[in-house]
């Protein structure tokens, strides 16, 4: 099922009007709960005219970025082509600059990269101490490299630690090659994705964002794609690590050096991608987590990476300072069973597929949030490990706050002839006790 778009947060506003009826003029003023201003001042020669604007600007609806932006007459961001704020688990967008305009996203492809790679480690399609050969291809890779040579062996893990902390190219490229055979499958792989995900906005041409034609994303996209690449907790140990070695003990050991500096210098940083090119300039999905709470913060094409880093330390800091949230449940915890039509095992548990919170206003409680659980019927086997089989919502005010898959904990199989025999057999014996 393509992913629901997050909501936008809304805030509560106190309005108040103020007439100067010697010139003519109605002061409309709006005040946030953040303490953000708003004033306009509206001429007419009839009062209505005046209330009529107050219930169109709030027919309009105001966001917590909307004021970020408007607050001063200044952006949040200000030299950024782009930018978005995310709560993770809730996927509501705290703040965004043009977050729907294409852009070349550099080395952040490799959040899509490293996403397909934690999918097939947690499949069971690859293992952490599986070793993956360089081909020549692989090794001939230019920009930011961990300087594989063909023919040279590596284990997923130290592949990993490659791309997420080196951003390298060659490790990129090495690992497509192992999931699906060729740079191009994988490329299709990657869009296939990006497709399942919702993301209308994105194409990718290789594994790496070597610069290319028609290779593109947008901010919003590319939050979307971290906060799907975070359900896997283990991401969090190769992205938030500032440094590391590989090749120890021999004579070509390599340092790794993170390219994302916020993971030293700013507390609860840990991931995710930096990138750079000419045409991108300075990029960043960065992740940062307090107080229980996990955000996401992404920018394109900041002019240095100075200012990158500090366009994303304001949006941190804004999201940290403003709101909390209320965790519910963590991920893979069991809510139900579903019965399963004709399935070796008759029921499997319905698991949370992400952690899940509730999202508030620094102060505001959670407690009027109800919740509801709906699974689907006429289940059919075969099940398998992960697949969609319910929804969990949470609602406010009867509107939805939260809405996320529940999906199955183990396969089931179709049950053989026997099986369904015995089990026929035995309602036949119980309805003649």
């Amino acid at each position: 099922m393509p992913a629901l778009r997050p909501f936008l947060f809304l805030s509560f506003y106190r309005i108040k009007i103020l007439n100067c009826k010697k010139e003519n003029w109605y002061k409309l003023s709006l005040t946030g709960n953040d303490g953000s201003y708003k004033e306009w001042r509206v001429y007419a020669m009839k009062r209505f005219v005046s209330f009529s604007m107050v219930f169109l600007l709030l027919l309009t609806g105001f966001s917590p970025q909307a004021f970020a932006r408007e607050s001063g007459g200044e952006e949040l961001v200000e030299n950024v082509k782009s930018a978005i704020l995310i709560e993770r688990d809730t996927g509501a967008v705290l703040y965004e600059k043009n977050s729907n305009e294409q852009l070349p996203p550099a080395s952040m492809t490799k959040i899509m990269t490293m996403l397909l790679i934690m999918e097939a480690l947690d499949e069971g399609k690859l293992t952490w101490d599986e070793k993956i050969r360089t081909s020549e291809y692989a090794a001939s890779m230019g920009g930011s490299q961990i300087f594989l040579e063909p023919g040279e062996e590596m284990t997923t893990k130290q592949m990993l630690q490659g791309i997420a902390i080196g951003s390298g190219n060659d490790a990129s490229v090495a690992v497509a090659e192992r999931l699906a055979g060729s740079v191009d499958k994988f490329v299709d792989k990657m869009n296939a994705k990006a497709k399942e995900l919702g993301l209308k906005d994105t194409v990718f041409k290789n594994p790496t964002g070597l610069p290319v034609a028609d290779h593109y994303s947008t901010a919003y996209d590319m939050g979307m794609m971290a906060k799907e690449l975070l359900k896997y907790e283990d991401i969090t140990k190769f992205t938030g690590t500032y440094e590391a070695y590989l090749r120890e003990n021999t004579e070509k050991k390599f340092w790794l050096v993170n390219t994302n500096k916020l993971v030293r210098f700013y507390p609860g940083v840990d991931g995710l991608k930096t990138g750079f090119t000419q045409e991108a300039k300075y990029c960043l999905t960065a992740t940062a987590e307090k107080n229980g709470m996990r955000v996401i913060a992404v920018v394109f094409g900041a002019p240095t990476s100075k200012e990158r880093n500090a366009e994303v330390t304001k949006m941190l800091d804004f999201a940290f300072n403003q709101y909390e949230t209320h965790p519910m449940y963590k991920r893979h915890q069991s809510l139900a069973k579903v019965l399963v039509s004709k399935g070796e095992k008759k029921q499997i548990e319905a698991l949370t597929s992400e952690p899940i919170s509730i999202l508030t206003k620094k102060g505001e409680n959670a407690k009027e949030i109800k919740q509801s659980i709906k699974l689907k019927e006429n289940v059919k086997a075969p099940v398998k490990k992960g697949d969609e089989i319910g929804t969990i919502t949470f609602k406010k005010d009867g509107k939805t706050v939260v809405e996320s898959p529940l999906i199955a904990k183990e396969n089931s199989k179709e049950a053989s002839f026997w099986t369904l025999f015995k089990r026929s057999m035995g309602i036949f014996t119980k309805a003649n006790n």
